[in-house]
């Protein structure tokens, strides 16, 4: 991709993710992530609709009238991406390839980011890391993540989610919300991912082909690792290959679930040449509510 093409594509995702941000995702992301803490600001007369758990009952009793305290929130966030670039991003067969996905949505994240005054950064891995930009604030910025995530080449052939936890643990010490977005054709994953956990806020973004899933009847088909250049010839058009295929990938994609929901972290589940947008507003609403 040239120069050209790269700052066409650039806009072109700035455009659609920045109207989703603003106007799909804005206050759902910040209801969602409710920022460190709450920081104490005034202390003021009660006035009728106030909650009495918030009265100051020092300054009540010097006064002689109820007074109140009260907080503002502390909002901002340092939110990481850390995001799988590895050789299997580029496959897709709906229209769509998963690294290309993968750019969007992490755009609309980061859009949703700074617009509720957070800080962004991106850890690119394969199986090492293959860039990492410190967090920070502005458009500018963000820009420059989007850049790395469409033009970014890697250098290594596998997928270790476990090296981008550790290295996620070694440059980022201050609680962060994190979105580790990749197909997660890996293993080993889940110890360093539970570690990552007890410091950040770990939220899975899970990128799946339908291929990858079911295969047509198509007769002879080669399939090729995009990782290791592994190729082997199949016969689609047997029913019992295709329940197999099926059964297998259902297995790894129910297992995968399961662990997540035993290190209580909610996955978002995304596939190619599907919106995106439905399934990150049912992750907001699920967190506002249990906030």
């Amino acid at each position: 991709m040239n120069h050209k093409e790269l700052l066409k594509k650039v806009r072109r995702i700035h455009i659609r993710t920045l109207h989703m941000a603003n106007d799909l995702f804005a206050g759902q992301y910040h209801s969602a992530f409710k920022g460190r803490g709450m920081e104490f600001e005034e202390v003021r007369e009660y006035q009728p609709g106030d909650d009495v758990r918030t009265i100051d009952w020092n300054v009540t009793a010097r006064a002689g009238h109820p007074f109140v305290k009260r907080f503002r929130e502390e909002r901002e966030l340092t939110v990481m991406l850390v995001v799988d670039v590895s050789p299997s991003q580029g496959f897709g067969t709906h229209t769509q390839l998963k690294r290309d996905l993968v750019a969007e949505v992490c755009a609309t994240l980061a859009f949703s980011a700074i617009s509720n005054n957070d800080k962004i950064g991106l850890i690119a891995f394969s199986d090492r890391i293959e860039k990492y930009i410190p967090p920070k604030k502005g458009t500018s910025h963000v820009l420059r993540v989007v850049r790395e995530l469409v033009s970014l080449e890697a250098k290594g052939h596998g997928t270790d989610v476990s090296a981008a936890m550790d290295y996620l643990n070694l440059v980022v010490r201050r609680k962060a919300v994190v979105f580790v977005v990749s197909d997660f054709q890996a293993s080993g994953y889940e110890s360093p991912m539970r570690i990552a956990r007890r410091r950040h806020d770990i939220i899975p973004i899970t990128v799946t082909d339908h291929r990858e899933v079911e295969l047509p009847n198509v007769r002879f088909m080669d399939l090729v690792d995009g990782e290791t250049g592994e190729m082997i010839t199949v016969d689609t058009s047997s029913r019992a290959f295709r329940d197999e295929y099926r059964r297998r990938a259902q297995g790894v994609f129910e297992s995968r679930k399961k662990e997540f929901r035993r290190m209580k972290i909610d996955p978002i589940d995304l596939f190619t040449g599907h919106s995106f947008v439905e399934p990150l507003q049912r992750f907001f609403h699920a967190r506002e509510t249990r906030a």
